[in-house]
């Protein structure tokens, strides 16, 4: 990455290559006569797009933003954060997904791992972590890959001014949009993890199980939930995206006493964990019915959401299983900011978050 006075200086200062000695000269030199009032404008390098947008990268390193290469780095650190993640919590997972379909048996979280001990020992506790890798890694890809190419493509159309003043729903816009196309690549996966996890004997994981499910329901029925997976996936992440760019902007803001750019990557990464497990909480309350919803519809074949509220409860429907999921999803939501942002600054990119879109500056404000 490029240190941070190196942002307002021209690549061509700190080049490395010695082939271009003589243009860094007479570059200079035009640059010092333009001190003279009567001497012509500055090299077209500088020009106020460029000054804007985006500072020059470290020969090397640098990845260009909003570059197919900038997209395919976010792609697939998007895989890193949410499929390594996923697989990791398997285990609080399992016992929720447990809890929610069967709470006589799976009362507590301690309980709950006590009956998967006694009954399936150590290795039960993973069961299903193929589909949870595929599928969330599947999910990630998009997930990550999409939001950043939807909050370009929405800042674009809304322009400099209404991004800066509609940041937020800049933000919901790209990470809602985001998640529809993520979850059409998760559905299929979750379908199988769920019937694998709460069904002892259905199947030891996604090589017996995705054959078996389809034999059962129907190809048809891999996205039977797909509209209650929208319903959990879509609010989770617009409150996943928006919360933590928000929280960071803020931390940078009012908690850390010098602009982002001076900071350690170490800090900055930091403060990307720390977003994101606030983010978290807030996610796992707002998408906890759907959640429940899911399980149960996957669980119970020709099952509707009609019977899964009037087997859980309204109150079942918010309550069940949310204390796990609040610890889950917060973890989960810091582990895989602290990832993504740790994989982005590795290819040289910068971490996400901490400054607020600027304003399009006037002719005159330029100028000045």
């Amino acid at each position: 990455m490029e240190s941070p006075k190196h942002s307002l200086i021209p690549s061509f200062l700190y080049s490395s290559s010695s082939s271009s000695s003589s243009a860094r000269s007479l570059l200079l030199d035009q640059m010092l006569n333009n001190s003279n009032p009567k001497s012509p404008s500055p090299p077209t390098m500088l020009s106020q797009k460029n000054f804007l947008i985006a500072s020059p990268t470290e020969p090397g390193k640098g990845i260009e933003m909003y570059s197919p290469a900038f997209y395919a780095a976010c792609t697939f650190g998007g895989i890193l954060s949410c499929g390594l993640t996923h697989m990791t919590v398997t285990p609080l997972d399992l016992v929720k997904c447990n809890m929610q379909i069967d709470p006589a048996k799976y009362k507590s979280i301690s309980s709950g791992f006590g009956v998967l001990l006694k009954e399936q020992g150590a290795r039960g506790f993973f069961r299903g972590w193929v589909p949870t890798l595929l599928g969330y890694s599947a999910q990630g890809a998009c997930k990550f890959g999409f939001y950043e190419f939807f909050k370009k493509y929405y800042s674009d159309l809304a322009g400099p001014d209404y991004t800066a003043k509609y940041k937020t729903l800049i933000y919901l816009a790209g990470s809602a949009s985001a998640e529809i196309i993520a979850d059409v690549a998760l559905c299929p996966f979750e379908a199988v993890k769920v019937r694998v996890q709460t069904q002892p004997g259905f199947a030891r994981g996604m090589s017996d199980g995705f054959p078996k499910f389809i034999k059962s329901e129907g190809l048809g029925g891999l996205y039977k939930g797909i509209g209650p997976l929208w319903g959990r996936q879509i609010p989770y992440t617009m409150m996943k995206f928006a919360s933590f760019e928000t929280i960071v902007e803020m931390i940078y803001k009012y908690a850390i006493p010098r602009p982002k750019d001076q900071c350690s990557k170490g800090l900055q990464l930091g403060v990307s964990f720390a977003g994101g497990y606030v983010a978290g909480v807030f996610c796992a309350i707002v998408s906890h019915p759907a959640d429940n919803l899911v399980s149960f519809l996957n669980n119970a074949r020709g099952a509707t959401v009609g019977d899964a509220v009037k087997k859980i409860g309204l109150l079942g429907l918010f309550t069940r299983g949310l204390p796990l999921r609040i610890v889950m999803i917060g973890t989960l939501t810091g582990a895989q900011w602290g990832i993504y942002d740790a994989f982005k600054v590795f290819v040289g990119l910068p971490t996400t978050g901490g400054v607020a879109p600027a304003a399009a500056i006037t002719p005159a404000e330029a100028k000045a």
